[in-house]
């Protein structure tokens, strides 16, 4: 079997997410806000979550617990800076849509599927969101932080996870810097676990970041909050 070229990966994964996000792609009913999409189940358990970023690796999944979902995750990273602060923006929480990665899955080449994927990332960070709220790939969920300021993923009937930190490490040196390949860096690489409150849901990470990251500084000024774009991949398990 040809071996493909990095090249023929991104020119691939760019093919199959506008594939996917386009309005042709699937049959889809909204309603009530809902997006309804007609799809055959898909097998998760031949894909693995990426786990190293080439120097530092994150803790496996709990043994026994199994993939519920894979999500690309599109929003921002948010951020604040006091007023007159030179020192770096304080992050104060996330917001994003969990797309479903479900409906592309079976669009991708089977022997290089993993590969592409971990791609779609820096593709999807400089994705208008007007564009990915009126396609066809199913949003599963939300990402946002609540009013106690815990990290939250609300997928619907696939579960709840309320959300604490078990480890982190550095994106790739590689990653995606931003929007267009500029910005201030891909925010780390996590892995999370349940917090109370939660339900189905045990463990998320997020890997193969793009974007996200603040500045280093706040620049002085008056005070003021920075809202960073940024993509990922989100893996649950329970």
């Amino acid at each position: 079997m040809a071996v493909l070229r990095p090249s023929t990966f991104f020119s691939l994964a760019i093919l199959c997410l506008s594939f996917v996000l386009s309005t042709e792609a699937r049959r889809v009913k909204r309603s009530a806000g809902q997006l309804e999409v007609r799809n055959k189940p898909i097998n998760l358990s031949k894909y693995h979550v990426p786990l190293s970023n080439g120097s530092a690796s994150l803790p496996a999944p709990t043994a026994g617990f199994s993939l519920k979902a894979i999500t690309l995750g599109r929003g921002t990273q948010n951020y604040t800076c006091a007023a007159g602060s030179s020192a770096a923006p304080v992050a104060v929480g996330a917001k994003a849509d969990l797309l479903d990665v479900s409906p592309l899955l079976p669009l991708l080449p089977s022997s290089q599927s993993q590969i592409i994927l971990n791609l779609l990332p820096e593709y999807l960070v400089s994705f208008d969101f007007a564009i990915i709220e009126n396609a066809s790939i199913p949003i599963l969920g939300k990402h946002f932080f609540d009013a106690a300021g815990v990290p939250t993923f609300d997928l619907g009937a696939t579960g709840l996870l309320k959300a604490k930190k078990v480890a982190n490490i550095a994106a790739p040196a590689t990653a995606c810097k931003g929007a267009n390949g500029k910005g201030d860096g891909a925010v780390d690489w996590l892995a999370l676990t349940e917090a109370p409150g939660s339900n189905k849901l045990k463990e998320v990470y997020r890997v193969e970041t793009a974007g996200g990251k603040a500045p280093a500084s706040c620049g002085g000024g008056a005070a003021h909050n920075i809202t960073v774009q940024y993509a990922a991949q989100y893996w649950f398990f329970g």
